[in-house]
């Protein structure tokens, strides 16, 4: 049985912004932008100039629209006449800021991989214990596809079927570096329990492991985004790790 866990990192979606206001410093899905309600009759105001975006504010922009798209469950592949229509500008504006939709989908991996690294690092400063370690990696994980369900298909690569094959390769790679991670955690974990092979059990263990969070991300996305991925997750986990 695993022991009492800590608190996890808090798993922060990405925010939303509104209509013309800075957003957060990194990309993320964000609601679709209501429209104002319709003013109460009066004088009629002067006109406003409309404010231009700051540097880097329109790139910003694009990806949480981009993220935002890929939420709708069912949903084709997105183009960049769908995405420059639902930001209200020209195809020749997105690139302005990006020399191709591939680079926007790097914008997503780039946001997804500073997000959970940065909090894989946390957990594996704070908790000496493997297996807690291992526990608390694989549920922040699979909190923060719930959280961003359009980065979730981006991960498993049902938003990246027929764009760049770099795409694949990186979202592979980002994998591999969940499976390093919980390899070394699930060793201090088989040491501490005195295996004499730790090596072979880590290994086993930890691609086991990554293999459950794939098919439980990949699960969430197929559904629609009704099958929650952290649903009956403890006791998962806990059978998994004993």
């Amino acid at each position: 049985m695993l022991p009492e866990l800590p608190e996890l990192p808090e798993v922060v979606p990405m925010a939303p912004i509104a209509a013309e206001a800075a957003p957060a410093a990194v990309p993320g899905p964000v609601p679709v932008v209501e429209p104002m309600p319709a003013p109460t009759p009066g004088p009629t105001p002067e006109p406003v100039a409309r404010k231009r975006p700051r540097p880097g504010e329109r790139r910003v922009q694009i990806l949480q629209t981009l993220a935002s798209m890929l939420e709708q469950p069912g949903s084709d592949r997105i183009t960049t006449a769908a995405l420059a229509a639902r930001l209200g500008v020209s195809e020749a504006a997105l690139y302005r800021h990006f020399a191709s939709k591939a680079q926007m989908f790097e914008g997503l991996i780039e946001f997804i991989e500073s997000s959970v690294f940065s909090l894989v690092n946390q957990i594996a400063e704070r908790e000496p214990s493997g297996t807690v370690q291992a526990h608390k990696l694989a549920t922040m994980l699979l909190q923060f596809a719930e959280k961003n369900p359009g980065m979730t298909r981006v991960m498993v690569g049902d938003a990246l079927v027929f764009e760049h094959e770099r795409l694949i390769v990186r979202m592979n790679q980002f994998f591999d570096r969940v499976e390093s991670q919980l390899r070394q955690s699930l060793r201090l974990a088989a040491e501490a329990a005195g295996s004499t092979t730790p090596t072979v059990d880590a290994n086993a263990l930890a691609s086991a492991l990554t293999s459950f969070i794939v098919g439980r991300l990949q699960r969430y996305a197929r559904s629609g985004f009704k099958r929650l991925p952290t649903e009956q997750l403890d006791f998962a986990l806990q059978r998994l790790t004993a």
